[in-house]
């Protein structure tokens, strides 16, 4: 008979979860994030104490920012690794719900363990509990539901036999990987039981590798075949398939250019020449020129998000074809693409080879070269010929700075698009932006939770004052915690990006920019003794000269190293670019919001989705 061990149940999901292993022997799960509450500190953090030399416990300072360090750190390292994260009831649960979103959104594995209200109902109402007036059975873990690919609530020790196993399961799967949550009924955490000893043994979960359909393979080559200017479209699958080799075999064997999405950036170095660069909203000329003219489309790992179709305007080659390689079958089937549901890199290998010598005809090289001649200028302009440093011109200065072991990453506001457009990205792994749900306040977070798990990677946070504003504290965690990073600042007093779409779509400059919001007193915040008072290193650059410098000293900190700089909230690289659908009122006594109208309603016509 298998062995017994009693264990309270929280105990027994930590010993469970520290057993679990990746193929190179690490724990799947590195570690937790907690912040401790009435409904998780007696059952869960008795249990993490116990276990805290094989299963580190990190702290937070809050629950949705130390999530986002999870999500970022999955990210960084393509799935292959996760953490887990855990509150209180209540407000520490609901933090985490943004986060969730997050990690589901971009595909992202994090587990998510609130505590919840008691199974039991003795004490109901306690402390935080949200009471449906209809459905006893409801809390405020509730809110995990739609944005979870897995949801559990464990309201007996038992149920933990098959949902961790599951929880494991969704993690570990490349078709349905994303966010769990095990909602944690407080009582039951610290309710013992007697486990079977083999729950525990060491499991290994090996990252599945589906092979593709020879059905799909052979109708997806031979709509390739027919095709006299195919474009590749990289997406984030192509990182997390692990397939960056398989890409640029596949693109160099049958001449066919690649462009790549924000999730797909550094997929190809920047220089490769068949790398015709971002595509979309915040694109190249150079890709959108290709996409614009191509008649089959071949989708890699991309959920064809709208601001790389140019919400469905910019692939209007008449009678083109949608192609989509792609993992999940969600994805693959998306606008009446022609599915071929695989791995990546198996899929690719296995078109390629039913494709045979199948060459096409090089992109002209002159594209890029026109592209750069164009923004190169804009990057390495001296900031001394402007009242302010551009956005351009600070991505300049820190990629002149960067080096080949740099990761720069962001993840909403001004930067998604300048940095899209102008980072040369020199080889995968480089360019780290969150921008399936583009979410303020992740940058500070997820900068430390890239530096986690690439200790050994020079990590660069691209931020604006209002991310900045919106969550910083995590800057304390990494001071205490003895992680360094850079972190550059780019004050432009307001949410600079919303106003220029606001302005852009007819709207006059209303609430976005701090001096044209409602104040008595203007703004007068000090980031660098921000900063300062969280533990990081802090300096204002004064120009781009200035910020060369800061750049070059920050290297190497053992704490994080802020960098602020002024810059002017109204230039945009002027260059490239697509159309956006943003819906423009209809009726207004403002004229330019008319004329916005028009041009809406003439750009919708442009739109095809199958």
């Amino acid at each position: 008979m298998t062995g017994r061990v009693r264990l309270t149940a929280a105990q027994a999901m930590i010993r469970y979860l520290a057993a679990q292993k990746t193929e190179t022997g690490e724990r799947f799960l590195a570690g937790c994030w907690a912040i401790f509450g009435h409904g998780n500190v007696a059952g869960i953090g008795e249990a993490l104490y116990h276990a805290r030399d094989d299963f580190p416990t990190w702290r937070g300072h809050n629950e949705q920012t130390m999530a986002h360090a999870a999500i970022a750190y999955a990210k960084q390292l393509a799935r292959d690794r996760a953490m887990m994260v855990t509150s209180s009831i209540g407000p520490g649960a609901t933090n985490m719900v943004t986060a969730a979103a997050l990690a589901h959104v971009n595909r992202l594995p994090v587990l998510f363990v609130p505590g919840d209200v008691f199974a039991g109902r003795g004490p109901d109402p306690v402390l935080q509990q949200i009471e449906d007036f209809n459905d006893g059975t409801i809390s405020a873990n509730d809110c995990f539901r739609p944005v979870s690919r897995y949801f559990d609530r464990i309201t007996r020790p038992e149920q933990l036999l098959t949902a961790l196993p599951r929880a494991m399961r969704v993690m570990t799967d490349p078709a349905d990987c994303g966010p769990v949550t095990l909602a944690f009924c407080q009582d039951v955490q610290a309710e013992a039981f007697d486990w079977p000893e083999a729950f525990f043994a060491e499991t290994v979960w090996r990252r599945r590798v589906p092979q593709p359909d020879p059905v799909e393979v052979a109708s997806v080559a031979a709509i390739l075949r027919a095709a006299k200017a195919p474009v590749i479209v990289a997406g984030g699958g192509v990182h997390y398939g692990h397939a960056t080799g398989a890409l640029r075999d596949f693109a160099e064997r049958h001449g066919i250019p690649v462009v790549e999405s924000q999730a797909g950036k550094s997929a190809l170095p920047w220089d490769h020449p068949l790398n015709l660069g971002p595509v979309g909203v915040t694109g190249a000329e150079s890709a959108n020129k290709v996409c614009a003219a191509a008649d089959v489309v071949l989708g890699v790992g991309t959920r064809f998000q709208d601001f790389t179709t140019g919400s469905w305007a910019l692939f209007r080659m008449p009678g083109r074809r949608l192609v989509s390689l792609n993992v999940a079958t969600y994805d693959a089937m998306k606008h009446g693409a022609e599915p071929l549901c695989s791995d990546a890199a198996a899929g690719l290998a296995a078109l390629s080879a039913a494709l045979g010598d199948r060459c096409f005809a090089a992109p002209a090289a002159a594209l890029k070269a026109d592209w750069f001649a164009k923004v190169d200028p804009l990057t390495d302009t001296p900031a001394e010929r402007n009242a302010l440093p551009t956005d351009q011109q600070v991505i300049g200065a820190v990629q002149r700075a960067a080096g080949p072991d740099t990761v720069v990453m962001c993840a909403a506001g001004t930067m998604p698009g300048e940095l899209h457009k102008l980072w040369k990205a020199g080889r995968p792994g480089s360019y780290h932006m969150e921008y399936g749900y583009s979410c303020m306040g992740y940058e500070v977070a997820g900068a430390m939770g890239i530096k986690m798990a690439e200790p050994e990677r020079d990590v660069i946070c691209m931020v604006g004052d209002g991310s900045y504003m919106m969550a910083n504290s995590e800057l304390a965690t990494a001071a205490m915690m003895g992680i360094g990073f850079t972190v550059v600042i780019t004050d432009n007093r307001g949410f600079g990006c919303i106003n220029r779409l606001q302005m852009g779509t007819g709207g006059a400059e209303f609430n976005n920019l701090l001096d044209s919001s409602h104040h008595v007193n203007a703004s007068t915040i000090d980031f660098v003794s921000h900063a300062r008072s969280l533990g990081a290193v802090a300096v204002k650059a004064a120009g781009i000269a200035e910020l060369e410098a800061h750049l070059a000293a920050a290297k190497d900190a053992s704490v994080p190293h802020v960098i602020v700089i002024d810059t002017d909230p109204y230039p945009s690289t002027p260059h490239g670019g697509y159309w956006w659908e943003v819906a423009v009122p209809e009726v207004s006594p403002r004229r330019e919001v008319n004329a916005a109208r028009a041009a809406y309603e003439d750009k919708r016509k442009e739109q095809v989705t199958k």
